[in-house]
């Protein structure tokens, strides 16, 4: 297999396929947003930490810095212009609750709204602040997870290099 070097270190991280793409509730001071997000991963299985990356030039900065907590909405691919309105639009700007029309449920936990139409809101206390070239990693622990019953993993959304993505057939069950 011949292989190309990679010069233009922008283009490094396209090298990876697809990373899942989910909503971000965040507040402070009476201030609510939804903000996309396609940085997110788990950093530790026990205790649950789940951590999102978030530009400091983001409206969403702020709220998640000051309160020390967000909920990670999961969205199904119903939900493909939802989740493109919320990347696109500001909360400066735009009210993205009212916009969609999107209904705000009271987490348990935290301070921040969860996002009612998504199967599935993970609510996460900061725990974690790690400043990484031009991103905010906010590890969250998972204090709090609603599922809905008829909840499908299969309909989760994946994002990577401007499109949005289904996830695909299962290739191997691995046990």
């Amino acid at each position: 297999m011949e292989k190309s070097l990679i010069t233009n270190l922008k283009e490094i991280v396209r090298v990876f396929a697809c990373f899942p793409c989910v909503l971000v509730s965040c507040s402070h001071e009476g201030k609510d947003n939804i903000i996309s997000i396609g940085m997110v991963h788990i950093f530790s299985f026990n205790p649950p930490l789940i951590g999102i990356g978030v530009a400091p030039s983001r409206y969403s900065y702020p709220l998640i810095k000051n309160s020390k907590e967000f909920v990670i909405n999961i969205p199904n691919k119903d939900m493909v212009e939802i989740v493109n309105f919320c990347g696109e639009k500001s909360g400066k700007e735009v009210d993205k609750f009212k916009e969609l029309n999107l209904t705000k449920e009271k987490a348990k936990k935290v301070n921040c709204p969860l996002i009612k139409e998504c199967p599935v809101n993970l609510e996460c206390q900061v725990k974690y602040e790690i400043e990484t070239g031009d991103h905010t990693w906010f590890i969250g622990e998972v204090v709090a997870c609603h599922q809905a019953e008829d909840y499908k993993k299969e309909e989760n959304l994946l994002y990577w290099g401007g499109k949005y993505y289904s996830v695909g057939k299962i290739v191997k069950i691995r046990y």
